[in-house]
């Protein structure tokens, strides 16, 4: 059977059916493509009961039935995996994709970071991981519910050497036909390091104050701790041969003036919650890259190790 769009079917592995991996393969399942949702819990049963139902700025939509488990091995080999959990989560992830990956199997990363595509390397091989970053806003609305709240919700993704294989095209083309914006960057690692570079400063700093982006912008002082912290992961990424623009943190800022005043980052929100949060694979990345390279990253180290207290602090209450 062949998407709504035409493009050639896919058979698809969401590992992590949260706001990316329900929205985005909620888009490839309602366009006709053979997607197997890997969730737990009431979530799951939810999933199998009622469907997928995806509240959306961009439309709602919803996807019933879907084929979910909470076992890789009911799914068997498919032609993409696609990581949609949280950086915290990707061990038990890359534990249950083997059942999933055959010869021609990609598996594609979209965490937080720039760590991750290594990390799911080691265990499957550099040659089945394309790298991806995922630009959305979106979330678990309850059992059976996602809630894309806003942002650009698209895709990005290539070949580890950054080219555009055909398996790189088959996806971007399913993606395509399913409403979904999806690219295929000249540079995937720059497109990761300037994620990271937005992301990682004002989640920390966000974290450390417990204010909103508008704030943090304004104040000349923390808006200067923002440029600092950026700064170092621009001169970290080219200590990995990573070239980003020269005028990355001002198009950086520029960005983040955009954001709502009142926005704040998904590691702020979990660590002063008490959830687990990405802190090590952001603040912390950035900590230990440097150290290996050389890079010196005080704000950063500075913001991870308050972080790392404040979560502590937060997991004992």
């Amino acid at each position: 059977m062949a998407g709504k769009a035409g493009a050639r079917q896919v058979r698809v592995a969401v590992i992590g059916t949260g706001g990316i991996g329900g929205y985005f393969g909620g888009r490839l399942a309602a366009a006709g493509h053979d997607v197997r949702f890997v969730a737990r819990g009431a979530h799951l049963e939810a999933l199998r009961r009622d469907g997928l139902r995806v509240d959306s700025t961009a439309g709602d939509f919803a996807v019933a039935p879907v084929r979910a488990t909470d076992d890789t091995r009911d799914i068997g080999e498919v032609d993409y995996a696609l990581l949609c959990v949280k950086t915290w989560q990707l061990p038990a992830a890359v534990a249950a994709l083997k059942p999933l990956v055959g010869a021609d199997t990609a598996v594609v990363t979209f965490q937080n970071g720039v760590e991750a595509p290594e990390q799911v390397a080691r265990a499957v091989g550099r040659g089945a991981v394309l790298p991806g970053t995922a630009k959305i806003i979106a979330r678990l609305d309850g059992p059976g519910r996602v809630r894309h709240a806003g942002g650009p919700a698209a895709l990005a993704f290539a070949e580890w050497d950054s080219s555009a294989s055909e398996r790189v095209e088959r996806l971007a083309s399913a993606l395509t036909g399913a409403s979904v914006a999806a690219s295929v960057p000249d540079d995937i690692w720059a497109e990761l390091w300037s994620k990271f570079l937005f992301v990682v400063p004002f989640g920390g700093l966000g974290t450390v104050t417990d204010a909103p982006f508008g704030v943090l912008r304004s104040r000349p002082g923390t808006r200067k701790l923002l440029v600092e912290g950026m700064t170092e992961i621009q001169h970290l990424a080219a200590a990995h041969d990573v070239a980003l623009p020269e005028d990355i943190v001002a198009r950086t800022l520029a960005f983040l003036d955009q954001q709502p005043a009142e926005g704040t980052s998904s590691l702020q929100r979990d660590i002063l919650s008490g959830r687990p949060s990405e802190l090590d694979a952001w603040n912390g990345s950035v900590v230990r890259l440097g150290e290996r390279t050389g890079t010196p990253t005080p704000v950063n180290r500075y913001l991870y190790e308050v972080a790392s207290v404040l979560a502590t602090r937060s997991a004992d209450a």
